[in-house]
């Protein structure tokens, strides 16, 4: 299985509804590595590490977000491996 690195930034209303608890969240079922953190231009930025087809799926569910969120955006770029594992919040 191949592994996929990258770095995402999500644009909309992203910030104070949740999204990076979720983000966690989704991260974590999926059994991702990476981290999640406010931007202060109001986005929120993240990166996602782990089997292709599961980095895949939790960039197709940022599209959506938690429920009072609001997608505009999302902008994804490789990214290394991140050093450390597990998904932390920032």
């Amino acid at each position: 299985m191949t592994d996929k690195s990258v770095r995402v930034r999500i644009e909309g209303r992203v910030q104070g509804v949740w999204f990076r608890a979720w983000t966690r969240e989704q991260a974590m079922v999926r059994g991702l590595d990476g981290w999640v953190c406010n931007q202060a231009d109001g986005t929120v930025e993240a990166v996602f590490s782990g089997p292709q087809s599961l980095v895949d799926d939790m960039l197709n569910a940022c599209h959506q977000g938690p429920t009072l969120a609001r997608v505009d955006g999302v902008h994804v770029q490789g990214e290394p491996k991140p050093v450390d594992p597990g998904f932390v919040l920032r």
